[in-house]
């Protein structure tokens, strides 16, 4: 059976990253974009990094330009756009898609786990999933979901070791 850890993802620079790095870790794995209404949850997503790092959250951001062309061409310029807005320290990866042909492996599978209300594809940006310390994805939450409401649900994962 396949687990988070089987899956690998690009970096900004090209180079792939084993999720398996992340083992032990509790995950928040987000589709992001840049130039969405949902956009200012990258400051509610940093706080919850700073708040909960030390104790075992990693944050993941998968910039996606699917959702009416909401992101940058260019991944620099989407990197300084998070960083100078809202002080993104957190890692952002390399642009996906989320659905469709393209779709990255770790989102079919992320969507196999925890299929949506009424269909499992992706509905928009910001949708965000939610994994344990043994890599099980546990929730899923919709993109109108803000950061701070996911605090309860991650101390309590981040509690289980």
């Amino acid at each position: 059976m396949e687990t988070i850890y089987d899956f690998h993802i690009n970096m900004t620079d090209g180079k792939e990253k084993s999720l398996r790095d992340y083992e032990g870790k509790t995950l928040l794995i987000v589709n992001t974009a840049s130039k969405c209404g949902f956009t200012p949850q990258f400051e509610g997503l940093q706080k919850l990094y700073e708040k909960y790092k030390d104790r075992g959250l990693e944050v993941l951001g998968f910039p996606c330009d699917q959702f009416k062309n909401q992101e940058f061409d260019d991944i620099e310029e989407t990197l300084q756009f998070c960083q100078i807005n809202y002080g993104v320290t957190f890692p952002i990866f390399a642009k996906i898609d989320v659905n469709g042909e393209n779709e990255h492996p770790l989102y079919t599978y992320l969507k196999e786990q925890k299929g949506g209300i009424l269909l499992k594809n992706i509905k928009w940006n910001f949708t965000k999933f939610l994994v344990d310390r043994n890599g099980l994805v546990v929730e899923r939450y919709s993109p109108t979901t803000e950061p701070s409401k996911l605090e309860e649900d991650i101390v309590k994962h981040l509690a289980i070791k």
